[in-house]
């Protein structure tokens, strides 16, 4: 039986082995394990990618958002709006910095409605986190607007969308913050755990290189207190090889994408950029019937998926004590129930690319028929 795994890392590593090793030998040879020279050129290389003058290389995505909290001085008790849809981090955030997560519905793009947004807002408010999910940009522009009239900070929650577009400018330079992980299984991944932050504000890179780095300013003074949250010399040796071969992978997983959207879209719901999108499919999701069903047929045939996330954050055992009840968020929970993870990674080759499609016509076929 034809296996298609949901990822294959091995597959992408396999040919940037000796690469990659040589990269690893470098640092290994200078010894600057802490802040060597290839952070601050990976930093210089992802600045240019994304557009902005700074880029702040950290040990994970997830870090680059409470960095970004405290260097935008979001204190405890304000309050900032999110989505509900998104991995625990893009909330996680905000509550451990003792503030409190407000959730604004999605729409069928999985992202922000910002027509939902302002009757969000209180007093207390103080920044929007924008995620841009499933590597599909989030409707800026009016996200933006509704921020300034309302003098709220934007965090851009750019984990999953490395080189995503909207209106042909990258996601990531819209905001105050753009935060990024660099998580193995993202399109731009480490060996290992990492992350980034890109901004346009000296003030606010200059905070988050001292956050970074326990609060120091010099050997022996701190100016706040914080914890270690650098980037690895090996794992920004490790990038930087890796940033030679992004582009060709976006544009396969594009193109991917594309396959599926001609072969699935009378049988599923299929994602589709907007004219104002260029989307990077880190996630390829469909919105199925009986999706549970779906993703147990095609389990049998070998075929790997994933439901990028069964559980809304209000829905987890942390998340239910803000008090959003059944219903609170009706596309949410309704997309929860349909929404269902394609392999799309750049090494899948055309015959498993087929397999996956022809599995799900089957089901589907199988179904009419009984």
């Amino acid at each position: 039986m034809m296996r298609v795994p949901y990822v294959d890392l091995a597959a992408q590593h396999a040919p940037l082995r000796a690469e990659i090793l040589g990269a690893v030998g470098r640092v290994l040879d200078h010894g600057q394990f802490i802040l060597g020279e290839e952070v601050s050129r990976f930093e210089q290389a992802f600045s240019q990618l994304i557009g902005t003058r700074y880029a702040v290389g950290l040990n994970s995505g997830t870090d680059a958002l409470i960095l970004a909290l405290r260097a935008l001085e979001i204190q405890q008790g304000d309050e900032v709006i999110t989505a509900p849809n998104s991995f625990l981090a893009s909330a996680s955030c905000i509550a451990m910095l003792g503030c409190r997560p407000v959730f604004v519905d999605v729409r069928e793009d999985l992202n922000l409605d910002p027509e939902r947004l302002e009757p969000a807002i209180t007093g207390r408010t103080k920044a929007i986190i924008v995620v841009h999910l499933t590597g599909r940009p989030a409707d800026m522009k009016p996200i933006l607007e509704i921020a300034r009239r309302h003098d709220l900070r934007i965090v851009e929650d750019a984990a999953q969308s490395i080189g995503a577009r909207y209106d042909g400018q990258p996601v990531g330079s819209f905001g105050d913050i753009g935060c990024f992980s660099l998580h193995p299984l993202k399109t731009l991944g480490a060996c290992g755990d990492a992350g980034v932050i890109t901004t346009n504000d000296p003030v606010l890179a200059e905070r988050v290189r001292t956050l970074r780095n326990v609060g120091l300013i010099a050997r022996d003074n701190a100016v706040a207190w914080s914890g270690h949250s650098r980037l690895d010399t090996v794992q920004a040796a490790i990038l930087l090889v890796k940033m030679n071969y992004w582009e060709r992978w976006t544009e396969q997983r594009r193109a991917n994408a594309w396959f599926y959207q001609r072969r699935l879209g009378d049988y599923v719901r299929v994602p589709v950029d907007r004219p104002c999108e260029y989307a990077v499919y880190h996630t390829f999701v469909i919105q199925a019937e009986n999706r549970d069903a779906l993703q147990a047929f095609l389990e049998a045939r070998g075929v790997g998926t994933r439901v990028h996330y069964a559980l809304p954050i209000h829905r987890t055992t942390v998340g239910g004590t803000l008090g959003y009840g059944p219903g609170s968020l009706p596309v949410t929970e309704r997309l929860a129930d349909r929404i269902l993870s394609l392999p799309v990674y750049p090494e899948l080759t055309q015959t498993q690319l087929e397999h996956v499609a022809a599995s799900i016509h089957e089901f589907y076929h199988g179904r009419r028929s009984m």
